[in-house]
């Protein structure tokens, strides 16, 4: 496949509050702000590829994102200053349930759910965020879709639990799906953009994407010089022009 990953995008209510909340408890910088987009990007040290992006919907969230972030520390120490560090900036802890872990799970200022793991010899080298993710049903399907649409292999899998993508590079973060076996009822708040690199051709490289298992998504509005489509468990995703 000739597309690769380029961003992380959140739906937000106010963009640039939110991207100010992420780049502070991340230590990254807003590198963009045009028409309302909010664009947070990390230092050339944390090997992260894709951009956070953060654009402005109305609509509120309902549910449970089914795609968060974990974000990585070094010690217990390095946990407990992270959760401090996401609370005074308007974070707030959240009970999903999952009962006595040594993790921490916490919201956003609008209530996007992420985790603060406690530190784990696999995330050693990924940078401020450990991963990506993504719910699914079917995580062993679902990862050799995107393996096969981003060129991440699987590096690591944790029976049917979980099975983990990472860069060809080593660098940066995991792309993790995870078991879960809720429905997916609304549009994802949380979602992945790919596009093709530069030069090459935008619409040949959508048909090699929908072969590969997505499918076309009618979200409505206007048309766009991108394309909108889900992946084989529904989740929305965008294949952008080439970069």
């Amino acid at each position: 496949m000739s597309t690769r990953l380029v961003n992380l995008v959140i739906d937000a209510a106010r963009p640039g509050v939110l991207a100010d909340f992420w780049a502070a408890l991340l230590g990254w910088h807003v590198a963009i702000e045009d028409d309302g987009e909010v664009d947070v990007r990390a230092p050339e040290s944390d090997g992260w590829d894709l951009d956070l992006v953060f654009v402005p919907v109305p609509e509120p969230k309902e549910v449970k994102n089914r795609v968060h972030l974990d974000l990585a520390s070094t010690t217990p120490g390095h946990q407990a200053e992270l959760v401090a560090r996401a609370l005074e900036l308007g974070g707030r802890r959240v009970d999903l349930g999952q009962g006595d872990v040594p993790w921490a799970v916490l919201a956003d200022p609008e209530g996007n759910e992420f985790c603060v793991l406690e530190p784990r010899a696999q995330y050693a080298d990924t940078g401020a965020v450990a991963s990506i993710v993504v719910d699914a049903h079917s995580p062993e399907a679902l990862a050799a879709f995107w393996a096969r649409i981003t060129g991440w292999p699987v590096r690591g899998r944790e029976g049917d639990v979980l099975v983990g993508l990472r860069s060809p590079s080593g660098r940066g973060p995991w792309l993790e799906f995870l078991r879960n076996d809720d429905t997916k009822r609304v549009k994802n708040r949380v979602h992945l953009d790919v596009a093709p690199p530069a030069g090459e051709d935008h619409a040949a490289a959508v048909t090699e994407v929908v072969a590969a298992g997505a499918a076309p998504a009618d979200l409505g509005g206007p048309a766009l010089p991108w394309r909108v489509l889900t992946d084989p468990e529904g989740n929305e995703f965008c294949v952008l022009t080439p970069r």
